[in-house]
């Protein structure tokens, strides 16, 4: 789904995005619900951020990368931690771009997401490239999603990758 999303685009930088695990669902600028398998997914934009809302029966988990105030951790390359019943692992990296690349990559991305019944893109009146994009999916048991956030401005892509799984308990010994 391809929305335009109705706020102005602001200079953030891809250098201002944090990320944290656990918080409240944040007000959004676009939400797209989906059912993968017995999970409950929400994939919310909330300008050039994003939050993500897992629900099972085991638990809930709740993933935001966004421009926080009061924020000064830098978002990571990347995390691994267990949430009750589940492992969880983030990964993140900066591509910088030139005009062209960004562009092209720009289109590209856009026209996988919007296209796809599990993807969210939103973009940002007056800049055909400002836009924040997230594509989910469900293999083998795990809760998968990836999230793309432009910033044209510097030519950065800021690219997240994020996969819960049931943890499988160590065999006794």
């Amino acid at each position: 789904m391809l929305t335009t999303l109705q706020t102005a685009y602001s200079d953030t930088r891809a250098a201002d995005l944090a990320w944290t695990l656990g918080r409240e669902p944040l007000p959004a600028l676009a939400v797209l619900d989906l059912q993968l398998g017995g999970s409950e997914l929400q994939l919310r934009l909330l300008g050039a951020s994003h939050q993500v809302l897992l629900q099972e029966d085991r638990g809930v988990c709740s993933e935001t990368v966004a421009c926080m105030p009061g924020s000064s951790t830098p978002l990571p390359l990347g995390v691994a931690e267990r949430l009750g019943d589940w492992e969880y692992e983030f990964a993140s990296r900066v591509e910088t771009l030139t005009q062209g690349q960004f562009a092209g990559r720009a289109q590209e991305l856009l026209a996988l997401v919007s296209d796809h019944p599990h993807g969210l893109a939103g973009t940002f009146p007056g800049s055909p490239y400002a836009f924040t994009a997230m594509l989910a999916q469900r293999i083998e048991g795990q809760v998968r999603w990836r999230t793309w956030h432009a910033y044209p401005q510097e030519g950065q892509l800021v690219v997240t990758r994020t996969r819960v799984g049931v943890r499988i308990p160590a065999p006794a010994v």
